[in-house]
């Protein structure tokens, strides 16, 4: 079977609009708020707020690319079928490759900030106990069919959506005055960009992590009911949420601590409430962000099954990966996917200090890779697309616009995996990134010539 988004048939649509829209805030809201952001916290000092501005344009710019492009050819394999199309088996195979890896190894990443989350209650219990008790739990819920786990998700997201809106009122609360607390108020902006433009733009690297994960929308789109009508709404009011959340929290926070008492022993947000000395918040707010990270680990064990399930049915995974479940899920992808979470256990085990950090910046190569090809991609897309047959935009205006639009995203992308290097603790990146997709391309010339023999 030819035809990239057919060959993908068999799994259920049963995700409902309201459900993709909280799958894709649960995939984007997570430790790389709750928790990494205080690694761009103490890069740009209380500019961090214009750096995750910066981010939410080029977020924005990005659901604009691919919303069009998943309207077109819905499937699981998404972005991933969009590049096999446009640019080539090397792209889809390269792009949907680098996303499974990068989401596998972000799968064990969060499960390390859940046990970090764990250990506020029960500090004397290893970090990688918790770290295989999670992760035992996520597995079980991915098992059951698409329309559980985005009843599942739909709550977990929820929660966060919640604790969020609470989290800016009761802010916004103390700084007014409704309740005694030593918070620094406007003082926390006195020295706005303590390391100048060079750490807020230091900072986008991690600010782009935490947007990284909004893509997911167009991943179940070979899961939705109403692709045509779900996916763009979807991945609309995904960025405007975003956008809220992450902004008016970032300066709410710079003004309720200050700044450089931040770090990543804890959750920024736990924090402002351990300070203020509200009884029993700081433990409610860490059930929150431990609800969070158990949300985005669901949620990127989903995407690593559905992009293997996308591989195997294109020919370059084991054709294991594509067989369906009674349930019509992919158990045999998903078994194969947790392998993110047993490196998880042993970087726990052997190095708990470091072991967050050191897998952000193992995953993050492949979150940026494959939205500079999303950009990419759409740029093949518009040209080859008519500007009036209701794909490419309202007119050729449009879709020169659309075009100069992807092509700055797609520049942006390529300077922020640049600048990895210079980022403290993230060089692994590019020094893992690169040879990987070297290797990635050994790997799809080899299979391609064993399949042409």
């Amino acid at each position: 079977m030819t035809d990239p988004v057919a060959r993908e048939a068999g799994l259920e649509r049963e995700l409902s609009p309201r459900q993709l829209g909280m799958i894709a805030v649960g995939g984007a809201i997570g430790t790389g708020l709750f928790l990494g952001s205080g690694i761009s916290i103490r890069l740009a000092g209380p500019a961090v707020v214009v750096s995750y501005l910066i981010g939410a344009v080029v977020a924005w710019l990005m659901t604009l690319a691919l919303g069009q492009m998943a309207v077109r050819h819905p499937a699981a394999g998404s972005f991933g079928v969009h590049a096999e199309i446009y640019q080539g088996p090397w792209a889809g195979y390269t792009v949907r490759w680098s996303y499974w890896l990068a989401q596998t190894i972000a799968v064990g990443e969060e499960v390390i900030a859940a046990g970090i989350y764990a250990r506020l209650w029960f500090p004397g219990v290893p970090l990688w106990v918790f770290v295989a008790a999670f992760s035992v739990g996520i597995v079980a819920a991915n098992a059951m069919h698409v329309g559980a786990f985005g009843a599942f998700e739909y709550w977990f997201a929820m929660i966060k959506v919640v604790a969020i809106v609470l989290f800016v009122v009761f802010g916004a609360a103390l700084l007014l005055g409704a309740r005694p607390a030593a918070v620094p108020g406007a003082a926390g902006y006195a020295d706005f960009a303590p390391y100048g433009a060079r750490g807020v733009w230091l900072a986008v690297v991690m600010v782009m992590f935490s947007y990284l994960g909004t893509e997911i929308v167009a991943v179940t789109a070979g899961e939705a009911r109403d692709p045509a009508r779900a996916i763009p709404r979807a991945l609309r009011l995904t960025v405007i949420r975003l956008i809220l959340f992450y902004v008016a929290s970032m300066a709410l926070l710079m003004a309720l601590i200050p700044w450089r008492q931040i770090g990543l022993t804890r959750s920024p947000f736990v924090l402002v409430f351990e300070m203020v000395g509200v009884p029993g918040a700081a433990t409610l707010m860490n059930v929150v962000v431990l609800t969070a990270a158990l949300s985005s680990i669901n949620v990127d064990l989903y995407l690593t099954t559905r992009m293997l399930f996308s591989l195997s049915r294109g020919g370059w995974a084991p054709a294991a990966f594509g067989r369906l479940s009674r349930r019509r899920t992919p158990l045999n992808a998903l078994w194969a996917c947790t392998g993110g979470m047993a490196l998880a256990v042993v970087a726990a085990a052997l190095a708990p200090q470091n072991a967050f950090v050191l897998l952000v910046g193992v995953a993050i190569f492949g979150g940026l890779y494959v939205w500079a090809q999303i950009f990419a991609t759409h740029l093949v897309f518009l040209r080859r697309t008519r500007p009036d047959d209701g794909t490419a935009g309202a007119g050729a205006s449009w879709s020169r616009w659309r075009t100069a639009a992807s092509a700055a995203g797609l520049a942006f992308m390529l300077a922020i995996l640049v600048t990895t290097w210079w980022v403290p603790g993230f060089r692994v990146t590019l020094l893992c990134g690169v040879p990987g997709l070297a290797a990635l391309t050994v790997a799809w010339k080899l299979q391609g010539r064993r399949a042409a023999a």
